[in-house]
């Protein structure tokens, strides 16, 4: 018999000619050439192939399309076939013009006779379980217009004859295994409209020119491995609609690292690049991004930067995604204000945007995620229709008043923000909200009863706040939620839940680290579709109810860090897949269907738990009275203890601070108190502040030491003196000089032990360079000073302040001071070094003149370099060596 009397017969045993049963239909695709039987008892010849003629065929019955007496079409559709299948055998039907049998279970090769399909235009094998590579003359059918390969397991490269299929408009090659690199035949196909390659493992570049295939409409490559330059030419000049090059590896050329695109195609509408390696800025300059007509863009994850534009006369652009790259700025207005745009979801998640959001007023805005970014201030006005709103993790602070004026979410996070205060009761205008998450904040309230007014509430999560107060027992039974998030907050008291007349929703929830006590709820076991349990780290004590086994799709349970005595139940059910009960002080013997879990689920803790034929694992010696300890307490120790420490070292510091500062305000040796300090007429010129009785400061001759040689030359006279404070030496005729800009040195010996005073009163502005110090100029100005060296950049002298405080000041010679913006940029330079032997900077003193510049600085006790290198060797002998 031939191949149309097989279907013929089948046909004829359906007792009410209705739908052909697939029993018999996998009978026929099982045959294979040579002789079968079906279970219909009819004995089959080989395979004709010459069409079959039969009269009373209709046009379409049972899969089968018949013309004028002939198969022209197959169709098997979603008939849920398992089989092995040589399509060859359907090229016997010479008038077959469409074979479809997409979405089964169908196995098999793909044919090598393609090209006795004389008549096939329409070819549908998808989302089936065909394997094998394609052969090279796969491109031998003319006359095919539709093919479709997509969602099987073909593998292997695309051969250059699929340039032969001419008559091609619509060819899917999507979710196999292809390799290789995409032929560049397939520009030949002019009669393409629809090109999807994607979610293959194609490599190397996109073949240049799909520009000039003018009636392309549709071009998928997005989930390959396309490496190479982001053709900005085909994005420019194609007539394509539809582009989706996402999840590749492209990258931008280095003209467009300046400006991304160059220009969009007016005739695209939707363009995906995310999950691609592209950079470079969407702004250039003044030049405003010409995006032409495009109703969906996205460029999520890329390494995208600079700030963003205000997508400005983009007026059909519907669809926005930029997140997961590197923008930075504030988020323009245009884009959540909608005057000029009719957005309706927009995502700029995964940025380094920063700046307040003041207002959402989007009429057409229904999803907005800026998640993961900067943004900081109190949370936004929000109008209009916006029904997803995601601000989680970000700097927002304030507190939840403004959300009284929110409508329609229906779904809202603000997690992992800086947000306050309480949760607002009056709330009850989010009858849509199915999702609520404000968890890692600074909440601090009672649960508010208010959630029980939200009809269609799903997951809600209010974990690690500051929350307080007693549980809600009716957030339990509530029909419409599935999770509870509670964990990390201070709520307490005991769960009185008992059994519910009604069959509670909840999947998942977790009420661990509070401060939860009492026994073990019985009401549990009345959540027989909770999947997940946690309710680690309380003081819940008692036993466990063997209750608990009526929750029996549960597949995670965690009970750690409580106070639960007495035996594990034994009925737990078998689902469990994750388990946790150490910390507790259980006895008695594991369960069998329990003792499939390690030993860190039961120890430490439970030191009367017994495990029999326990395998290797973690030590259970830990004492039944150990068996509380928590992480959380553990850490609290360890911070009581750092404290502590901290303040022991406090003190000490403190103590040795008073200590210094009584020694710092002992009188001076009689030597130094006995000396004649005396004011002199003022005689500075140097823009100090003066008023009568005051200016340069002098020490008397006869206090000052003159060097071994004695030579009278070397005695300071009065004007002198006053030289070493003002710089300005009012003898010309002195042949020494203690003005900074002295070239003359004078020994060591001698200038240790002068003692001077500074003047009264400081003109100029006093700067200080941290927080640690601060006084007023006239401190500085009556602040009695020595001498201890010079070097060609100045006169260095020791300061006692007020307080008893030492500071060395340098007192810059004329000239070598910058202006006065580098000195005190160069001052804070300099006072930024931390070094154990560098000297801390602390402030600077800027003068109406040349002079008058001084530098403050920590004072260093131990001495010279010259007694740092030679000890306690005598003066006499320093002077010979010098």
């Amino acid at each position: 018999m031939k191949l149309l009397r097989v279907l013929v017969i089948i046909l004829l045993v359906v007792p009410a000619m209705g739908q052909l049963p697939s029993q018999d239909i996998l009978a026929l695709l099982e045959f294979k050439k040579g002789i079968k039987h079906d279970p219909t008892g009819y004995v089959l010849d080989s395979w004709s192939d010459e069409s079959i003629d039969f009269n009373g065929c209709p046009s379409s019955w049972n899969g089968i399309v018949c013309n004028g007496g002939s198969v022209a079409g197959v169709v098997l559709d979603d008939l849920g076939l398992s089989a092995d299948v040589d399509l060859s055998l359907f090229s016997n039907l010479t008038m077959l013009i469409k074979l479809s049998m997409t979405n089964n279970s169908i196995t098999g090769k793909f044919p090598n006779n393609l090209g006795d399909f004389k008549s096939l235009e329409y070819l549908d094998i998808s989302d089936n379980l065909f394997s094998s590579s394609l052969p090279l003359d796969f491109g031998n059918v003319g006359s095919l217009q539709n093919l479709s390969l997509a969602g099987n397991n073909f593998s292997g490269s695309v051969p250059d004859s699929i340039s032969g299929l001419s008559s091609i408009q619509s060819l899917d090659l999507s979710r196999n295994s292809f390799s290789g690199t995409l032929p560049s035949s397939l520009r030949k196909l002019a009669n393409l409209v629809y090109l999807n390659l994607s979610l293959n493992g194609f490599t190397k570049e996109i073949p240049k020119g799909f520009e000039l295939m003018q009636n392309l409409e549709l071009l998928d490559l997005h989930g390959n491995m396309l490496v190479g330059d982001l053709d900005a030419e085909f994005l420019l000049l194609t007539s394509a609609v539809h582009i989706d090059f996402s999840q590749n590896l492209l990258v931008s050329s280095m003209s467009q690292q300046q400006k991304f695109l160059p220009g969009v195609s007016l005739t695209i509408k939707y363009l995906n690049l995310s999950h691609n390696q592209l950079t470079g800025s969407l702004v250039s300059g003044d030049e405003p991004q010409v995006f032409g007509n495009l109703q969906v863009f996205d460029l999520s994850y890329n390494q995208l930067s600079g700030e963003l534009p205000g997508f400005d006369f983009v007026y059909e652009l519907q669809v926005l995604k930029l997140s997961n790259n590197r923008f930075a700025g504030f988020v323009p207005n245009d884009l959540l204000k909608g005057d000029s745009l009719v957005l309706t979801e927009l995502d700029l998640s995964g940025n380094n945007l920063t700046g307040p959001i003041s207002m959402i007023t989007s009429t057409t805005l229904r999803v907005l995620n800026l998640s993961s970014n900067r943004l900081s201030g109190e949370l936004p006005l929000l109008t209009g229709t916006c029904a997803v709103l995601d601000l989680s993790k970000n700097q927002f602070e304030g507190n939840l008043t403004r959300m009284l004026k929110w409508g329609n979410i229906e779904y809202l996070d603000l997690s992992q923000n800086h947000l306050t205060g309480s949760i607002p009761e009056v709330t009850a205008q989010f009858l849509r909200l199915n999702y609520l998450n404000v968890s890692h904040n600074s909440l601090i309230s009672p649960l508010p009863k208010v959630f029980m007014q939200f009809p269609k509430l799903t997951i809600l999560d209010l974990s690690y706040n500051q929350l307080e107060g007693p549980f809600l027992i009716p957030l339990l039974t509530l029909p419409t939620l599935q999770e509870l998030h509670l964990e990390s907050n201070l709520l307490n008291g005991s769960i009185d839940f008992s059994s519910s007349s009604d069959e509670p929703n909840l999947r998942v929830l977790d009420l661990s680290y509070n401060l939860f006590d009492g026994y073990f709820p019985d009401g549990f076991a009345s959540l027989i579709r909770l999947q997940a349990l946690y309710l680690a780290g309380n003081n819940f004590s008692g036993s466990l109810p063997t209750s608990m086994s009526s929750i029996s799709s549960l597949s995670s349970l965690d009970i750690s860090q409580n106070h639960f005595t007495g035996p594990l139940p034994n009925n737990l059910p078998n689902s469990l897949a994750s388990f946790n009960a150490s910390y507790n002080d259980l006895s008695g013997v594991v369960p069998e269907n329990l003792r499939k879990f390690p030993l860190s689920s039961f120890y430490p803790g439970n030191s009367k738990l017994d495990f029999p034929n326990a395998p290797p694992g973690p030590s259970r010696g830990h004492p039944a009275g150990n068996s509380n300890r928590r992480p959380i307490r553990r850490i609290i120790i360890v911070a009581v203890t750092v404290a502590c420490v901290l303040a022991v070292l406090i003190v000490i510091l403190l103590a040795i601070f008073i200590y210094y500062t009584c020694i710092s305000r002992r009188p001076l040796p009689e030597h130094i108190t006995n000396k004649n300090i005396r004011r002199q007429a003022p005689q500075n010129p140097s823009g100090f502040g003066r008023r009568e009785g005051a200016g340069g400061l002098v020490v008397s001759a006869k206090d000052l030491m003159t060097s071994q040689k004695g030579s009278s030359s070397e005695i300071i006279s009065p004007d002198e003196k006053l030289a070493a404070i003002t710089g300005f030496s009012p003898s010309k005729n002195s042949h020494f000089s203690w003005s900074p800009e002295s070239g003359d040195s004078h020994a060591a010996e001698n200038l240790s032990r002068l003692d001077v005073r500074s003047p009264d009163r400081l003109a100029g502005e006093l700067y200080f360079l941290d927080d640690t110090m601060s006084f007023a100029p006239e401190e500085l100005s009556r602040a009695p000073a020595e001498v201890l060296g010079r070097s060609s950049h100045g006169t260095s002298y020791r300061a006692t302040l007020d307080n008893g405080v030492f500071l060395t000041v340098k007192w810059l010679r004329e000239g070598v001071a910058k202006q006065r913006k580098d000195f005190a940029k160069e001052a804070k330079k300099f006072a930024n070094i931390r070094h154990p032997n560098v000297v801390g900077l602390r402030g600077y003193y800027w003068g109406p003149t040349q002079h008058e510049k001084l530098i403050l600085s920590d004072y260093i006790s131990p001495g010279s370099l010259a007694s740092f290198l030679y000890g306690n060797i005598p003066s006499s002998s320093l002077l010979q060596l010098t």
